[in-house]
């Protein structure tokens, strides 16, 4: 059985379901770009969604029939005296403050109809990104793509960047794991363990790998990619995730979960990661399932490529993974044929040109 088939028959089960989502205008998309860097240490990530922007995002999505309604770049305050938190936890104020305007724009997006896409900046923006996803659509469900699992706690982290953070504060079972930092009073914790699946993990603290085996939450390594395949990774990651009721996906994406000879501008490679074929095949079928609602695409740091080609490289890849989950294909042409021409009748009769032989 082919994956689009065993998606399909998902969601023919789950006809009468109780959760309904929101009909919203078919390709209506809106782009948020949030200009953040203070989840992580290197300097330009906050220079992604400029990067994205300018490789011709909005002219890919339109090309593909989408509505684009670009909200531009958010503005965040600057939080002045933003000390560090138990001597390691770094600009607490200023992740939480970023988040929460995230939020509100992201849910405002929603409501008006659209899809959504956050451009990011550092992948602590995932905090505001899911928690307003999460505000309209709470039974929403998360794919995770990345080389590191972002669940470290305030109290595990051994480097202080919240980028390495934030699913920790959206799990329901950590928050008696999880302190209340300055800044994050406004979040509330909105997944549950069996909401989330990780795809493209390869470089995971200890701390971390206790609460995924311990928290039984699911996840597929590279290794697993490795054994299984992707397709077979994508079914189950979408039985984990919709076998038992339809439910919009948030797909979080951070440029490092591929491997750094395709994207090389970023600020944490991991060798052994993503192929293009398998990063495009992830979102193809995320595609076909329908249920996209908002992706988040973070990390892509113009500054820390080696040379212009491998900038555009990163940004490109950035480009066409968003493009793929709205509907680029490998497979050809995308503007709409209707008919194949038929040749126009001939200058001459037939008499006509054997006089002229």
């Amino acid at each position: 059985m082919s994956l689009r088939t065993s998606v399909a028959r998902l969601l023919r089960k789950q006809t009468g379901s109780s959760v309904q989502l929101q009909r919203r205008p078919a390709h209506s998309v809106a782009l948020v770009g949030a200009p953040f860097s203070r989840g992580q240490k290197r300097n330009g990530v906050d220079r992604g969604p400029a990067a994205i922007r300018n490789a011709g995002l909005v002219e890919k999505l339109s090309g593909l029939g989408c509505q684009v309604y670009d909200f531009g770049d958010l503005s965040f305050t600057q939080v002045p005296n933003d000390e560090i938190y138990n001597n390691i936890i770094k600009y607490p104020r200023s992740v939480g403050s970023a988040n929460q305007v995230l939020a509100d724009t992201v849910h405002g997006a929603l409501v008006a109809g659209h899809s959504c896409v956050t451009l990011g900046g550092d992948h602590s923006l995932a905090l505001g990104s899911i928690s307003g996803h999460a505000r309209q659509y709470p039974h929403l469900a998360v794919i995770w793509v990345d080389a590191h699992a972002d669940i470290n706690t305030p109290l595990t982290s051994m480097s202080g960047n919240l980028h390495g953070q934030p699913v920790s504060f959206l799990l329901r079972e950590l928050q008696d794991k999880v302190p209340l930092l300055p800044g994050f009073s406004w979040l509330k914790p909105c997944l549950s363990r069996s909401d989330i699946v990780y795809i493209g993990l390869r470089d995971v603290d200890p701390a971390e790998h206790y609460i995924l085996k311990n928290y039984d939450i699911q996840y597929f390594s590279m290794r697993d990619i490795d054994r299984f395949g992707i397709q077979k990774v994508m079914e189950r990651t979408f039985e984990h995730l919709l076998s038992r009721q339809q439910r919009p996906i948030h797909l979080s994406v951070d440029i490092d979960a591929f491997d750094p000879a395709l994207a090389p501008a970023t600020g944490t490679p991991v060798k052994g990661g993503l192929t293009y074929r398998e990063g495009m095949y992830i979102s193809e079928e995320v595609h076909n399932t329908g249920l996209l609602s908002v992706m988040d695409i973070v990390e892509v740091n113009p500054l820390l490529g080696a040379s212009q080609e491998e900038v555009s490289a990163t940004v490109n890849l950035a480009v066409d993974v968003v493009a793929t989950c709205f509907g680029q294909t490998r497979e050809g042409a995308h503007i709409v044929f209707e008919e194949l021409p038929s040749p126009s009748s001939p200058d001459e009769s037939d008499s006509e040109e054997q006089v002229r032989i």
